[in-house]
């Protein structure tokens, strides 16, 4: 298997339901950090890129591996968040993990249907869909198998999250945010 990175760059996953808060994590990392953090969004790449939808084959997985491929290869530090199911993006995930050489961490938000409703409903694009697709898309379970995944249960704050992830990561925390 080739390696990827160096251990320097650190690779984090934020996996969980539509809603839970994983875009606003990975925004609140890089404010943390002076540069050098590619976000690699699953919905941007997804429905905003290619315009396909989430099933198997996934050329969406594609995407992300190559672009995390690419971020970690030139010294980036990479977030890849989404809903990221483990039956479709399970396997590039596993790979891409166990081929980083520096530092990786997996997070999973595990929130009630309805605390991801009321956090859905604080997004700037709450109006582009609501409770009917959150239900479509929900899954009470979706462990990464094979992977170590963090939970962040609802009584964690978005500082509070940032801060541990930070801490997780071996980066000494900016006095102010960027």
């Amino acid at each position: 298997m080739k390696m990827i990175g160096d251990r320097s760059t650190r690779l984090i996953v934020l996996r969980g339901n539509s809603g839970s808060g994983k875009s606003a994590l990975a925004a609140a990392i890089r404010s943390n950090r002076p540069r050098g953090i590619a976000i690699i969004g699953q919905d941007n790449l997804r429905r905003t890129i290619l315009h396909l939808p989430d099933k198997k084959p996934s050329l969406t997985a594609e995407y992300i591996d190559l672009s995390a491929h690419f971020a970690l290869k030139n010294g980036l530090n990479v977030v890849i968040e989404g809903i990221l199911y483990n039956e479709i993006y399970g396997s590039m995930l596993r790979r891409l993990i166990s081929a980083h050489e520096g530092v990786t961490r997996c997070y999973r938000y595990r929130l009630s249907f309805e605390e991801t409703l009321k956090r859905h409903a604080t997004k700037p694009d709450a109006a582009d869909f609501g409770e009917i697709e959150m239900r479509q898309w929900w899954r009470e379970e979706d462990a990464l198998t094979g992977v170590n995944e963090t939970i962040i249960g609802p009584e964690k704050t978005l500082a509070e999250t940032t801060k541990a992830v930070i801490a997780d990561c071996g980066w000494e925390p900016l006095t102010t945010p960027i």
